[in-house]
């Protein structure tokens, strides 16, 4: 009996023995409270935020740089005795904002009360300098350095786009871990589509403290540290004058200014109106800030030239040309009389030649352009006939970059519409349609739709007599100073290199004796455009204009929309002609233009 019982206790310690050592492998290796616990009563660890990567415009000047910014981070093990009431008044609180502070933090699903976590975030130098020597009247808090955006200029918003905290959304989407929450992120514009290359990698400080929590110096001289990696720089084509300037003459309009070095596909200026200052999506006041500029009726953050789509208006008839050259169906020399019985003209003109009905912008002769491409009389039925001429048209069209995204480094780019047979099988519910039906796409109306980047590219195209570069605003990246691969590449159209000399003659004749001539022409360049009055519906037409300048060797191409505006001469023009000529001369010599485009009565 009595071994019986010497078993049971050899059992009964044995167990006993065992959940010990179950609960110590617990404690000590599965369980991180009591390390963390440990390690915050002697080791501060603190993350090093790497520096954002800078960003300059094509002469070196500094477009975007950081700021100091300060976080309070709080470890709630440590904040034993909190005097509330001077925090409060330390801090700039209520009692009622404090509360819910202590309320969100509890909330937060990577809360622990051992580690340090994020209280108040975006205190700025002077918030910083205010409450720095009373931090040790409160036990458990610490500041956090980092950095923030801050803006050389106050434009150039929708382009650069803006940087905040990391959504919970694509916290759980990053499969690579790479961010932590609290962390900054390009949130829209380059900032977003160059965030790998400017975001940097973070590091880790790891500092003893006293039980008193004062900081003693580094733990181990920093033998367990790791420095942060600031990002990369990146060097845009941007022309801060002229992007300026561009600004300048946008102000208090709704519209887009598109500029293009031909020659590199480089973006020098790229305005949307209206717009925000940049400055205002930094700091404590993002969160308001953006509620009211998300909130403007006037959609600031909608950035127009590579989001608005508009029909191309008269611009198109250029290209309409060039298609129709190639597909044999008429030659420089073809004659189509004006017949304002089949649609609407302009007066002046009649029976012009190619060049000539190009520089007159006349509404029949395209008209009668785009009959000779459908009906070429190839089947023995006028609906198969403009099936297979749309065909061949559309894939002419899309050659020049309409109809699909042409691939910017920004986001949210939009492709426009270059209409189908298949588009149109849908329009009219797979019932029979030819020329008739659609014959308004000859002028750039109906169911075209262009991006004003699409214009400015589609200028700049003819510029090069036939290819173009994706445009781009970024033109170097780090040491490296390169675009990224896909900007280098050039794209060739589906259009003999011949036929772009009659546009480019067609062009130079819009400015010098055509639509154009009163305020595009300049005494010192040749400049070649082509006008364009966008059809809009009950609202006055929109004001539209493409040029490249100069006609040799050009230096720039661009596309100018002006929304509510009218005739593509005036506004459009005007605007275009003296971003040029500030590109080209240093200077514009025609104050007396500049202020018909500040005063802005277009109608």
């Amino acid at each position: 009996m009595n071994e019986w019982r010497k078993e049971i206790i050899q059992v009964v310690f044995v167990l006993v023995g065992i959940i010990f050592l179950i609960k110590l492998f617990f404690i000590q290796v599965l369980d991180s409270r009591y390390a963390d616990l440990a390690n915050s009563n002697a080791i501060l660890r603190q993350v090093e935020y790497p520096f954002r990567g800078l960003i300059y415009d094509r002469n070196g000047k500094l477009i975007v740089y950081n700021t100091p910014e300060y976080d309070l981070q709080i470890i709630s093990k440590e904040t034993i005795g909190l005097d509330s009431v001077r925090f409060c008044e330390v801090f700039g609180l209520s009692k009622e904002m404090l509360r819910q502070k202590f309320k969100e933090l509890r909330a937060r699903k990577e809360y622990s009360p051992y580690k340090p976590t994020l209280f108040i975030d975006k205190l700025s130098n002077n918030d910083f300098a205010k409450i720095q020597d009373n931090l040790d009247e409160f036990a458990g808090f610490y500041i956090q350095a980092r950095t923030t955006r801050a803006y050389s200029t106050a434009g150039l918003a929708n382009a650069l786009g803006y940087v905040s905290e990391i959504s919970k959304g694509k916290l759980e989407s990053d499969e690579l871990k790479i961010y932590k929450q609290g962390d900054y992120i390009g949130q829209s514009g380059v900032e977003l589509f160059y965030e790998e290359q400017l975001r940097g990698k973070s590091g880790v400080k790891r500092k003893l403290r006293n039980v008193k929590g004062i900081e003693k110096g580094s733990f181990s001289n920093g033998k367990y540290d790791t420095l942060s990696i600031p990002g990369q720089n990146l060097v845009t084509g941007i022309d801060l004058d002229l992007q300026q300037y561009a600004e300048f003459l946008l102000n208090g309009k709704a519209g887009s200014i598109v500029a293009i070095e031909p020659s590199t596909g480089e973006i020098l200026s790229l305005v949307s109106g209206p717009s925000y200052d940049p400055n205002l999506l930094t700091g404590r006041l993002y969160g308001s800030n953006f509620k009211l500029i998300s909130n403007d009726t006037l959609k600031p953050l909608f950035n127009r030239p590579l989001m608005a789509q508009y029909r191309p208006g008269s611009i198109f008839k250029v290209a309409q040309a060039m298609t129709a050259l190639q597909e044999g169906v008429i030659t420089p020399e073809t004659r189509i009389r004006c017949d304002k019985t089949l649609i609407g003209c302009h007066e002046g003109h009649d029976n012009q030649d190619l060049r000539g009905a190009i520089a007159n912008s006349c509404n029949p002769y395209f008209l009668g352009v785009l009959r000779k491409m459908l009906n070429k009389g190839i089947s023995n039925s006028p609906y198969d006939d403009t099936r297979i001429g749309l065909a061949e048209w559309n894939k002419h069209i899309n050659s020049f970059g309409f109809g699909s995204i042409l691939g910017i480094d920004l986001p949210n780019e939009k492709g426009g519409l270059i209409p189908t047979p298949e588009y149109y099988d849908r329009a009219y519910s797979n019932r029979p349609w030819k020329f008739s039906n659609i014959y308004s796409i000859a002028i750039g109306e109906g169911e075209n739709l262009v991006v004003p980047i699409q214009m400015a590219n589609f200028a700049a195209t003819v510029a090069n007599r036939g290819f173009y570069y994706i445009p781009h605003l970024v033109k170097e990246i780090g040491k490296d100073a390169k675009p990224l691969p896909q900007y280098m590449e050039r794209h060739y159209t589906t259009i003999d290199s011949s036929y772009f000399n009659i546009a480019v003659d067609a062009m130079q004749q819009v400015v010098e004796s055509g639509t154009a001539q009163y305020r595009a022409k300049l005494a010192d360049v040749i400049v070649c455009g082509k006008t364009g009055t966008v059809q809009n519906d009950p609202l006055p037409s929109h004001s539209v204009f493409i040029a490249f300048a100069p006609r040799d060797n050009p230096k720039i191409a661009i596309s100018v929309y002006v929304e509510d505006a009218g005739q593509g001469a005036r506004a459009a023009a005007s605007i275009a002609s003296l971003m040029i000529e500030k590109y080209l001369l240093g200077q514009t010599k025609r104050p007396h233009i500049e202020q018909y485009v500040l005063n802005g009565k277009f109608l």
